[in-house]
């Protein structure tokens, strides 16, 4: 008499390749987005950041070329009209309203895009394809949104809360965010 539950063996190999992909996106991404310092983090200017590694090689990196933090607190705040601190780790806030760009290498960006993409269709009420770039997209909702752009300098997802504009005021923060973004 045929089962149709799955052997342990087969089950056990469907898990594994369902933690397989998250799994792969945390190993790359992890350490594009984390600081190792002790809970001490100096961000630095755009400028001095980028002056000091010249987008050089980082560990971090699958292809070694992750780019600096694009922004100064004083450059965010001038883009959403509101007083943003440094919080350290290209994030920045005011306790209410946050802003964080997390940079990768393309490479990174090219393998997680998809996955991000369809994540994004399935949390945020609108999601729009960018023309900017290799690839990108925009996702918004009421209270937060995320964009992603992929170019030649490297990944760069750019992610806000709590502004308070609503799905349209959160999309025009995302734009000008990314339009600032060096080419």
């Amino acid at each position: 008499m045929a089962s149709d539950a799955l052997t342990p063996a087969r089950t056990a190999r469907t898990h594994r390749a369902r933690l397989a992909l998250p799994l792969l996106l945390l190993a790359l991404l992890a350490p594009a987005g984390c600081d190792s310092g002790d809970g001490i983090v100096d961000g630095g200017s755009a400028d001095t950041a980028a002056g000091e590694d010249g987008g050089g090689l980082d560990a971090g990196a699958v292809d070694g070329v992750r780019p600096p933090c694009p922004f100064t607190a004083a450059q965010v705040s001038e883009l959403v009209d509101r007083k943003l601190r440094d919080e350290g780790n290209c994030s920045f806030g005011d306790g209410i309203a946050q802003l964080a760009v997390t940079t990768a290498s393309a490479t990174a960006g090219k393998a997680t895009y998809d996955y991000q993409h369809d994540q994004a269709g399935q949390q945020y009420e609108k999601v729009v394809d960018l023309d900017r770039g290799e690839r990108g997209y925009l996702a918004v909702k009421d209270v937060r949104g995320e964009a992603v752009l992929i170019d030649g300098k490297g990944t760069y997802t750019v992610t806000i809360s709590s502004f308070g504009g609503g799905t349209a005021g959160n999309e025009q923060i995302l734009r000008r965010t990314l339009d600032a973004i060096p080419a």
